[in-house]
């Protein structure tokens, strides 16, 4: 016992903490590797995207492999385990958000017959926390825990738009408009501050087929005890065929930011 805590001082001077257990954070840095675009691995692409050498990220992923947070597929690769994703939906939906928007956003989809979610912004990306989907909408394969660049949805919008310059410039540090986007989409980190700015005035986006081809959708915030910082957001989505741009900013709009306002005070009484 003395030993060790004879080398915490120096463990904490490497690490910044004195209880950091390095195995266990080498292995969640493993994990954060994977995203919807990243979805296996093989064991030298997660030393070179990690810095953990080889025989060390060996017993790593051994080790999640065996509690099923991590499966090898046949080629050798890696990629997350059923494990992971049970832990992800335990989390999304034992969050205090979630649980308590759920109704509202329930009477939001049966009143309005459309397609409603619930989302927070994570970096450049937009992560849906909760999703009452329309079986008319074209976009199938969006679900709980997906995420969508910011830059080009509602939802992402209005919570880029409430950033301050410095923390817009960093969550879109890494965001390359060049990349695969529906038609209207902002080209230009200067062509999306001047449809921020728009937004911040009015208190509610709009997306017009920025995402893809054949959706609209209109999304406002939800505040909790923080009146200046939206705790996240909500919208309304529907396909461009069954709804113009002027109906989002009509009745939809009305009942979208009245189900924003019983959030707020579920969240504010907590």
């Amino acid at each position: 016992m003395k030993a060790d805590e004879e080398a915490a001082p120096a463990d904490s001077a490497k690490t910044g903490s004195r209880y950091r257990i390095e195995a266990l954070a080498k292995g969640l840095d493993v994990l954060r590797l994977f995203d919807e675009s990243v979805t296996s691995l093989k064991l030298r692409e997660i030393c070179d995207r990690t810095g953990i050498p080889m025989p060390t990220a060996f017993r790593v992923v051994a080790t999640l492999e065996e509690g099923g947070y991590l499966e090898r597929l046949p080629d050798g690769s890696i990629r997350p385990g059923v494990a992971v994703l049970l832990l992800g939906s335990a989390a999304l939906r034992g969050s205090s958000i979630v649980q308590l928007s759920e109704q509202p956003l329930r009477h939001l989809a049966e009143e309005s017959g459309e397609t409603v979610n619930l989302g927070v912004l994570v970096g450049d990306q937009v992560l849906y926390l909760a999703r009452l989907r329309n079986s008319d909408l074209v976009t199938a394969n969006i679900q709980v825990g997906s995420t969508l660049p910011a830059a080009y949805t509602s939802m992402g919008k209005l919570l880029l738009a409430y950033l301050p310059d410095a923390g817009l410039a960093a969550a879109l540090a890494g965001h390359d408009f060049a990349t695969d986007a529906g038609p209207n989409a902002a080209r230009s980190l200067d062509e999306l501050r001047e449809r921020l700015a728009l937004i911040r005035e009015q208190g509610y986006s709009l997306q017009d087929q920025e995402v893809a081809a054949g959706l609209r959708s209109v999304s406002v915030p939800v505040f909790g005890r923080d009146p200046y910082r939206p705790a996240a957001a909500i919208n309304i989505a529907v396909a461009s065929s069954r709804h113009d741009v002027a109906a989002l900013r009509g009745p939809l709009l009305t009942r979208l930011q009245k189900t924003a306002d019983d959030i707020s005070r579920l969240l504010r009484a907590t």
